[in-house]
């Protein structure tokens, strides 16, 4: 079983926002796999799909950023995930633009989503992808990060992000259909 969440916020003032970041790559992944997001349930919009045997889960939470860990916590139950199962995609504004981090566990660190699904799964030990998104004007503080987060993806960002999302998306399929392993992806991924 492979439970895989993008993160972001519903509705479509959010659509093309850095915090959607992890909804972009969930629905390229989606593509890819031949996947549609064709129900609603655990406070998600949902896509599953047997592949070589293993049940696949996407999910996109709609509890808005900071309570995913409410729908990431029903999934779990629902579909009897345990945490080395679930992978996370979220954008992260500690990583340079473009930029991917893959980790097999670890602590919320600044990212409120991630927060809050480590608080209602009790556990740090379960996978994550990282899409960077670091910006001058938040290190000197003269872009306020909430602010900077829920901004629209500036155009200077467009392609690296661009490339980002296909690059994870490419990676997290082939994790799916090929069984390449995390450890591996991390090694091509991280550099």
């Amino acid at each position: 079983m492979k439970l895989i969440v993008g993160l972001g916020n519903p509705t479509p003032k959010y659509r093309n926002t850095y915090h959607n970041l992890g909804f972009m790559t969930i629905d390229e992944i989606a593509k890819i796999l031949g996947m549609k997001f064709s129900k609603e349930e655990c406070k998600s919009k949902v896509a599953v799909k047997s592949v070589g045997g293993e049940e696949v889960v996407l999910a996109k939470p709609q509890t808005f950023m900071n309570l995913s860990g409410e729908a990431v916590k029903e999934l779990m139950r629902k579909y009897g995930t345990y945490p080395e199962e679930l992978l996370v995609i979220y954008d992260d504004v500690d990583i340079p633009v473009g930029r991917l981090r893959l980790r097999l566990e670890g602590s919320g660190g600044t990212h409120n989503g991630m927060r809050n699904i480590v608080s209602e799964i009790h556990t740090e030990k379960f996978n994550r992808l990282r899409i960077g998104f670091k910006d001058k004007d938040v290190e000197t503080k003269s872009v306020n990060m909430i602010d900077k987060v829920l901004s629209p993806i500036a155009y200077q960002d467009k392609e690296k992000i661009g490339t980002a999302i296909s690059k994870a998306a490419a990676a997290v399929s082939d994790w799916v259909e090929k069984g390449t392993t995390l450890e591996k992806l991390m090694q091509e991924l991280n550099r």
